[in-house]
């Protein structure tokens, strides 16, 4: 009885919540964690479990049968949110906005109604939180900018720090895009380099931030398993790079010749027709993750040359 209570309690405090865990991010922290916890994902769509990792319905909005698996568990991550890469309609930005803050108010009550509630809550928001912030360098300290993404960010964030959860570590992670080979920015961003279309987007100058997906995971381990992190904290390179420097690398990578730039009407007319919004492309950020190496952070990929060497040298 007495080891069965103790494999018991072992599971418990293994258990990792991982809401909206259907994204490229969150099928790779599953995949990563996998073996050492329990994983149960909160999805909107059933899907049968693979004996390492269950699935849980819920629709983001009401508390229901899956607060059960927050119960005793070790830790929640909350990566869930509508896409952004899509016409910035009303109607999206309603429903961009409102998956993201009904998400962690529906989770903050779940937590509540807990008789052992998670010891740690890992919030997903994003570097949009500081605008448009070219060439001017962001950390956790900086203010929150303008704009619609920038908004949404801050909303999303309110929203998490307004959950008063005095037994749970609370720790946000503003995610830089991300690279990976089946998902985040790359894959598009290589297909129209491979067809000779990879020129700088508008001016060129604009910065992006970007992290590579193995650093990412290895966040929000950091977050997940150090009780000295708590706060806010940038999911980002250390070295982010202009447009224009972005792209002549993965040119570079591909083994593409020089491309021209593409004016800034060009990219509006082809965000049109391909129905994202336009900034996403012709605004960025210079972040850095500053909290992240004050605490001792090694990044596998710090810079872009290293990660795309990584991530394109067995597709190229």
């Amino acid at each position: 009885m007495e080891d069965a209570q103790a494999e018991l309690a072992h599971n418990v405090q293994g258990r990792l919540v991982l809401a909206g865990g259907k994204g490229f991010v969150g099928q790779e922290l599953a995949r990563t964690l996998t073996g050492s916890r329990e994983i149960v994902v909160l999805t909107r769509s059933a899907a049968p479990g693979n004996g390492e990792v269950r699935h849980a319905v819920w629709d983001g909005q009401n508390v229901g049968a899956w607060k059960q698996w927050l119960d005793g568990a070790h830790a929640l991550v909350n990566l869930t949110g509508a896409r952004i890469d899509c016409p910035h309609t009303p109607e999206n930005r309603r429903e961009i906005l409102d998956s993201r803050v009904n998400s962690v108010r529906v989770l903050s009550k779940a937590v509540l109604e807990c008789d052992r509630p998670p010891h740690v809550w890992v919030q997903a928001s994003a570097v949009g939180y500081y605008g448009d912030t070219s060439p001017r360098i962001s950390d956790e300290g900086s203010p929150p900018g303008e704009g619609f993404i920038a908004e949404v960010c801050k909303e999303w964030e309110s929203a998490f720090q307004a959950a008063a959860l005095p037994a749970t570590r609370k720790v946000t992670l503003r995610l830089a895009p991300v690279l990976g080979r089946e998902g985040g920015i790359l894959p598009a961003l290589s297909n129209i380099t491979r067809l000779f279309l990879g020129g700088a987007a508008g001016s060129g100058e604009q910065y992006m931030s970007w992290i590579h997906i193995a650093d990412l995971t290895t966040m929000f381990q950091w977050a997940l398993d150090r009780d000295d992190l708590d706060g806010v904290f940038n999911a980002s390179s250390p070295n982010p790079v202009q447009n224009s420097e972005f792209m002549r690398t993965l040119r570079r990578a591909l083994h593409r010749p020089w491309t021209p730039r593409v004016p800034a009407w060009a990219v509006r007319l082809s965000a049109h027709i391909i129905g994202t919004d336009p900034n996403l492309i012709l605004q960025g950020q210079r972040c850095t993750p500053k909290r992240f190496v004050d605490k001792g952070f090694t990044f596998q990929y710090p810079s872009l040359g290293s990660a795309l060497e990584d991530l394109l040298t067995s597709k190229s």
